[in-house]
């Protein structure tokens, strides 16, 4: 089969299109699939320059965090599916390729107004903007949501969720257009932060401060969340783009009785990705069929042209997600 593949470790023209051997046959609850199209992350740019290798038994050449495409097999324990159907769901690598081996218990069925291009834009997103705002951080109606980063996919699909909640969301960006774009899905507060001051903005919107954080950039933001935060509020801690180190006012954790929750997918045992995709399968695909949440696809770059989809990620022109067709 051919997959995206990293030569070594570097710049984007380290990525090639190869020949790879075929997965093997699936047995048990395995699945195998013929992949359409798969989502492009910044994890990918990461593995790409050697930052962020796979978990043990994933090739750290092949990437790929999300896919959709067809059953073209199945394992003799599978119950659920069968060959044919259409279905998406979240791996811990080799998405990126032809086909892809997986266990049954991450596979969801793609919702039949949405194409594969579109299917492949949902899963990693919204399943960690779901994990991360809903599981972990306990969001509620009528609650604020401060999102940063709320232009990118996690952060858009963050917001769509939200709001389909009945909560109120604050984003922030370093882009005006992005700002202005997001107001199509309905953003209470829109917050340009080339530099990282936002508390006061949000604390005189909301009133008390955001009850939830979806901090997906870190660094020298996390002194303004805690300021931004109201009592026995949640910061849930996925990106580090600005950095992986920062000052924090211990007194501000105790007096508020703050909760600071990191979380992260591609590292969690089979059985947690397993109910991360459950708490997906009843919560949100009812929301893309209703079409009350939607994929939000950029653009879309054939595999062969894999080279340019991350050069154009990493430029961070983009708003909502890239997507690799094979």
């Amino acid at each position: 089969m051919k997959a995206v593949f990293i030569k070594e470790f570097g710049g984007a023209e380290k990525l090639v299109v190869r020949e790879v051997p075929d997965p093997p046959k699936p047995v048990g609850s395995r699945v195998l699939i013929k992949v359409k199209a798969a989502g492009l992350n910044r994890a990918d740019i990461m593995q790409r320059l050697g930052k962020y290798p796979p978990p043990a038994g994933y090739s750290e050449n092949i990437p790929g965090l999300e896919f959709a495409g067809e059953v073209a097999e199945v394992g003799n324990g599978v119950s659920d599916h069968k060959r044919g159907d259409r279905v998406f769901g979240i791996t811990a690598g080799e998405a990126q390729a032809e086909y892809l081996s997986i266990d049954e218990s991450l596979l969801a069925r793609i919702p039949e107004n949405l194409s594969f291009v579109e299917a492949a834009a949902v899963p990693e997103v919204f399943i960690t903007a779901h994990d991360a705002v809903f599981t972990q951080g306990g969001l509620q109606s009528a609650e604020w949501l401060l999102i940063h980063a709320v232009g990118s996919g996690v952060g858009l699909a963050g917001l769509q969720m939200a709001k389909a909640k009945g909560a109120l969301v604050v984003g922030t960006s370093r882009t005006q257009d992005k700002l202005d774009r997001c107001k199509e899905f309905s953003l209470d507060l829109p917050l340009l932060t080339r530099e990282p001051i936002f508390a006061d903005a949000v604390r005189q919107t909301s009133g008390s401060g955001a009850n939830v954080i979806l901090d997906l950039v870190g660094g020298n933001y996390f002194p303004e969340n805690l300021a931004s935060l109201s009592l026995m509020g949640r910061i849930i801690v996925v990106g580090l783009t600005a950095g992986r180190k920062s000052e924090i006012d211990l007194g501000a954790v105790l007096y508020k009785r703050a909760k600071i929750i990191g979380t992260t997918l591609r590292m969690r045992s089979l059985e947690e990705k397993a109910a991360a995709t459950g708490a997906f399968i009843r919560d949100v695909i009812p929301l893309l069929e209703s079409g009350e949440v939607l994929p939000n696809v950029d653009r879309v770059f054939p595999a062969s042209e894999i080279q340019e989809s991350h050069r154009y990620l990493e430029s961070n022109e983009s708003f909502g997600k890239v997507v690799i067709e094979f």
